[in-house]
């Protein structure tokens, strides 16, 4: 079964590496996959965490689109909330003329980060949530097209290049909004089943049935976004997930947040019975184990929820490990590798 898979990417960074390195390794993923066969690779943007380091994607995507060849490389996504619709527009645009057909608009209606930050990167209470979305990616679409109505106060802004179109837009989500909205307008829908697994098949399924066709998507497509983890063994697996485990329980635990740990941190952790119900609860939304294993329950949800596409994330605290663990996934799926970059290129 060789099935399309892609990446999303957070930069995690860990107790052992900064900022910088975290960085580098995308980077490094992003060769890797793009040889690898890979479809997409995406950035997402959040604020304020010591664990990851993709605050701004669309600054990672010129750097990514500039390493590799074959792959999309997109944003998984903007956080359209935080952004004027214009600067997304003229961004976007920007990495589309220099990555023609190469890049990918994912926007999300999240902050991406705590209320507190979220006003700071706004500015401004009344915009502190996201009842706006719906007109603001109306404003991107607008900008993107220069078609504002003639009496609307944007009638006479354009996005520049206005030469050059603006990418496929993608809607991301994690309930039933941006899915009924994404299919509304006819636009790609990717689900984050590693936030809210147990809407993943009735919310695809929603997207699919109610979609509306458009220029850009004839068809629906409907990416579904996992948090996987795979080694040669089921319990070189299960040691490796315990890091993006650990980072997701001190969220909803209300710890201090603080970078990746290595697995060998987290068992030293002293948990209290009801921190360990937490965190096993937590790990649970995780696919992890030999290849065989994740590729089998995997298999399952893209049939339940006839998704198009599988987007992996991969936060384990060892980088060899994560390239290896997505090395094994595109094996178990089949996916033909593509082939190392020319000499120079």
């Amino acid at each position: 079964m060789d099935f399309p898979l892609s990446i999303l990417d957070v930069a995690p960074v860990t107790t052992e590496g900064g900022t910088a390195q975290a960085l580098r390794n995308s980077v490094d993923l992003a060769r890797f996959a793009d040889e690898r066969g890979y479809t997409r690779f995406w950035l997402a943007e959040h604020h304020n965490s010591p664990s990851i380091a993709s605050t701004t994607p669309e600054i990672m995507i010129g750097q990514i689109a500039r390493e590799t060849r074959h792959m999309r490389v997109g944003s998984g996504g903007v956080m359209l909330p935080n952004h004027a619709p214009l600067k997304v527009a003229e961004s976007f645009k920007l990495l589309e003329a220099l990555y023609p057909d190469r890049i990918d608009l994912g926007i999300g209606r999240a902050p991406g980060t705590d209320g507190r930050t979220a006003l700071s990167l706004r500015r401004s209470v009344d915009t502190r949530n996201a009842e706006d979305f719906p007109q603001n990616l109306l404003d991107l679409q607008r900008f993107a097209s220069g078609k504002f109505p003639s009496n609307h106060p944007f009638s006479s802004v354009m996005a520049y290049p206005q030469d050059v179109k603006l990418p496929p837009i993608w809607l991301l989500g994690s309930s039933d909004f941006s899915a009924q909205l994404a299919s509304q307008v006819g636009m790609g829908f990717a689900f984050a089943h590693h936030i809210n697994g147990d809407l993943a098949v009735p919310v695809m399924n929603l997207y699919r049935q109610q979609f509306t066709p458009s220029e850009e998507f004839p068809r629906p497509h409907a990416i579904l976004a996992v948090s996987a983890m795979s080694a040669d063994t089921d319990e070189e697996a299960q040691d490796l997930a315990l890091s993006a485990a650990f980072s997701f329980f001190s969220l909803y635990a209300g710890l201090e947040h603080g970078p990746l740990k290595s697995p060998e941190e987290v068992k030293a952790f002293p948990f209290t019975p009801q921190q360990r119900a937490i965190f096993e609860s937590v790990a649970a939304r995780h696919f992890v184990g030999s290849p065989a294993a994740v590729h089998e329950r995997l298999t399952r949800l893209i049939e339940q929820t006839q998704a198009d596409e599988l987007m992996i994330l991969t936060m384990v605290y060892d980088h060899e490990a994560r390239l290896h663990s997505y090395d094994l996934l595109a094996r178990a799926f089949e996916v033909e590798p593509v082939g190392a970059l020319p000499t120079g290129a």
